[in-house]
Order: C-alpha cells, then sequence, then structure tokens
C-alpha cells in the first residue's frame, strides 16, 4: 500500500506492508531511532510521537493511520536555528533526564501539552504523562522540567 505523510516537516512517500508498525516504520525504514519500543503494548510511552499535534503511541499503529498526517518525532523538534526546543532545555537543566530511554516521549508528550494548555496545573501535567513511565527520575523531577517548559514558552510568546 503507498501512504504519504509528512514526517518531521518532510514529505514522505512510501509503499509499505499493511502490517508495519509505525513504529517499525520510523526505526528500520525511515532510521529515525529515537522513537523506542518499551513494552510494545501502549502502557510504557517509549514509542510517543505526535500525530496531527496529539501524543500517540507508534507501536499500537498500523503504518497505514499515517497516510495524510502530519507526524513529529524527537528528531524533529528542535528550537530556533536547529538549537535544542525549550522543553529540551527544561529537561536538561531540571536533571530530569537519566538513563534517556523513557525521554523522547516525555518531551513529546510534553510539547503535546503545553501546545493545547500553555499553563497546566500539576495535576493536568500529571495526567498528560500518565502514558509514559520512567524507571529512573521519581517524576518529582519531570515535572519540574514541564512546569519550566512551560514558564520558557510563555515568555517566548
Amino acid at each position: 500500500m503507498n501512504i504519504y505523510f509528512t514526517c518531521n516537516g518532510k514529505q514522505i512517500s512510501l509503499d509499505v506492508d499493511p502490517g508495519i508498525r509505525v513504529l517499525d516504520l520510523l526505526r528500520d525504514v525511515l532510521n529515525l531511532y529515537g522513537t523506542k519500543e518499551g513494552c510494545g503494548r501502549g502502557e510504557c510511552g517509549a514509542c510517543t510521537i505526535l500525530m496531527d499535534g496529539k501524543a500517540v503511541n507508534a507501536c499500537l499503529m498500523y503504518a497505514s493511520k499515517l497516510d495524510g498526517r502530519e507526524v513529529l518525532t524527537i528528531e524533529g523538534i528542535e528550537g530556533e536555528d536547529g538549537a535544542l526546543h525549550p522543553v529540551q532545555e527544561s529537561f536538561l537543566e531540571e536533571g530530569a533526564i537519566q538513563c534517556g530511554f523513557c525521554t523522547p516521549g516525555m518531551v513529546l508528550s510534553t510539547k503535546a501539552l503545553l501546545d493545547e494548555l500553555p499553563e497546566p496545573d500539576t495535576k493536568e501535567i500529571e495526567e498528560a504523562l500518565s502514558g509514559n513511565m520512567c524507571r529512573c527520575t521519581g517524576y518529582a523531577k519531570i515535572i519540574k522540567a514541564v512546569e519550566k517548559s512551560a514558564e520558557r514558552l510563555q515568555e517566548k510568546s
């Protein structure tokens, strides 16, 4: 099946097996390795990408669902002049990164939240990140990083 979609700002046209998952397409066909497979069941969030601005699990979707859509992976999130995105900067500054395995999914879930809700409270942050698991940080630093990201993005607007 032929699909057309935008990935990280680039138009993509591919002939794909209808049974291939988005995760496998990103990693094995497009060589975008930032999207990770943690559980393969949509429970850990390591495979989180943004599709049309919404956080989704790439391990649960068939590639055919990408047709006509806009996809953003961690490789496509960047700030001005190719610098780190403000969310990435905040995660680094707040020590919200330990092993880094969950980080791409956390960053993209944070971006989706802040694009929709620029000034979330703690409960809204916790809800938005509820599909992303971290085994290293204990979440306090991640929540602080999301709060700092919100402040930083408010200052820019």
